[in-house]
């Protein structure tokens, strides 16, 4: 099994369908990454030599940022969008969608279970 970014890939799986697994790389960065390193994007993950896993590393380290730097990238946009005050930010804050979809039904995902209606009994 191969490591790459701190991120263990598939081995059954062909190397750019691996390479996903890692934060920031999607399919197109990962055909870019294999051509680079000069590996076969048919190849399994098993079948790597450790001179292609280490050319498979050099490519992500130079060219790529992955994992735990862009994970801190993106949460720092969002708390500066946040501490701007600006529209998306605001809704950054109040866990609602923030790129234009609807609320009144859906956004399920983003706001949470339903909170139910509650009714005030009348006694008598």
């Amino acid at each position: 099994m191969a490591r790459i970014a701190g991120v263990d890939l598939h081995k059954n799986k062909r190397i750019v369908t691996a390479l996903t697994r890692i934060y920031g790389i999607g399919d197109a960065s990962a055909a870019k990454i294999a051509k680079k390193a000069g590996v076969d994007p048919s190849i399994k993950t098993q079948d790597l030599t450790e001179a292609q896993v280490a050319a498979i590393r050099k490519v992500i380290d130079t060219d790529f940022k992955v994992e735990g730097d862009l994970r801190k990238e993106v949460s720092m946009h969002v708390k500066m969008l946040i501490d701007m005050g600006c529209y998306r930010g605001v809704r950054h804050r109040k866990n609602l969608p923030v790129r234009g979809q609807r609320t009144h039904t859906n956004a399920r995902t983003r706001k949470g279970p339903r909170k139910g209606v509650v009714t005030a009994r009348k006694t008598e």
